[in-house]
């Protein structure tokens, strides 16, 4: 686990039975996960379209990977905590700890191991689980749309520069060309002061970018002060590349660990707020944290000796404390989309108030 540490012959013993039970709660809440994903697409999806059940367990292979991933630490808690039950009502660790074997020695390599996993979790199976979801979002628009000229929803897109910035609206895109329709271009320009005055605005029946510059077609413009005038087709330079455009303001949950920095600043250059990306990077940083924590959490709960009963009540303590972490975690990202608290703040705390309440009960159960 450690350079220069090497695990005991039952350390290794230890870790593996946990492994074996995170397998175990690994499967059955992908399990369940995609069962419920299953009909889920069956009813929103298949209901617009005559798709077969290969078509439809396809799109929930694509969409069941983020939510597991959301799920694992309820994976690292059940898994756990159904490992060192089991080692406990095999007197395994009554055994162990007559021996002199510490808590903290068995209960550590999980914990590192829960560790390593969340940090492949962020760098390798979120990308991944984070790109079946962009490809199921649009997938599912265009199946709901009726085919290859589907439309997706309404599109807001800012860019600009220090003289200049640009707000477009768009009623729908095309996700076989990717043109706009009944768009409209705000247009304003940006003083030495950094104040910004209206300046004039463009609406068109289309707009299609390429090659730096948008192409409008059936176009009205008009400037302040002055009549509407009519253009057959007009461009309009633009700041932002093609495939720019329309993922930097992606949905957070779609974007890959990887993306998340450069993207965040893309959003911020463009004037918008990133928030919810800021909240979405700190909370993957968090992650292994949180996974270590949950591992560590499960383990205390079930050091209590068999002979001292009690050992089913807390186990379900366990249970309930983790559900209890998982909502504030949740609470505390709703506090911070909303910007009511920072975005660090709002992923780190929860991870941390876990690990802290793990190692309080294990100092308590191991030393009194």
């Amino acid at each position: 686990m450690i350079a220069g540490y090497h695990l005991s012959r039952i350390e290794r013993y230890v870790l593996l039975q946990t492994l074996k039970s995170l397998g175990v709660a690994l499967a059955v809440i992908a399990g369940l996960v995609v069962l419920i994903d299953f009909v889920e697409v069956s009813r929103s999806v298949g209901r617009h379209a005559d798709l077969g059940a290969a078509r439809i367990f396809g799109l929930t292979l694509m969409k069941s990977p983020a939510v597991i991933l959301q799920l694992l630490p309820f994976v690292f808690l059940f898994g756990s905590l159904a490992a060192f039950v089991g080692l406990n009502r095999r007197s395994e660790l009554v055994a162990m700890r007559a021996a002199g074997v510490s808590a903290w020695r068995f209960v550590f390599p999980a914990g590192a191991a829960a560790l390593l996993t969340g940090i492949l979790t962020v760098t390798v199976l979120n990308p991944v689980a984070a790109s079946l979801d962009g490809r199921y979002e649009y997938e599912r628009a265009r199946i709901r749309g009726g085919g290859a000229t589907a439309e997706s929803s309404a599109v807001w897109l800012r860019e600009g520069d220090d003289s200049r910035q640009i707000v477009i609206r768009a009623d729908s895109r095309n996700l076989a060309t990717g043109a706009l329709n009944d768009v409209s271009f705000f247009i304003y320009t940006v003083g030495e002061d950094g104040a910004r005055s209206f300046s004039e605005r463009i609406d068109a029946s289309t707009a299609t970018l390429s090659a730096g510059s948008w192409r409008l077609t059936n176009a009205r413009g008009a400037s302040v002060g002055q009549q509407a005038r009519p253009y057959a087709s007009l461009d309009l330079p633009s700041s932002i590349a093609d495939d720019d455009a329309f993922n930097q303001f992606a949905d957070p949950d779609s974007t890959p660990f990887w993306s998340l920095p450069p993207q965040i600043d893309r959003i911020e250059a463009a004037g918008f707020s990133a928030t919810a990306h800021r909240l979405k990077f700190q909370q993957l940083l968090a992650t292994p944290l949180m996974f270590a924590a949950m591992s560590m959490l499960a383990a205390a709960f079930s050091l209590r000796l068999m002979r001292l009963g009690d050992l089913a009540r807390m186990s379900v303590a366990a249970v309930i404390l983790g559900f209890a972490f998982f909502f504030i975690n949740q609470f505390t990202a709703a506090l911070g989309a909303a910007e009511a608290i920072p975005a660090f703040l709002a992923a780190w705390l929860p991870p941390i108030l876990t690990a802290l309440s793990a190692f309080t009960l294990l100092f308590y159960t191991e030393d009194g």
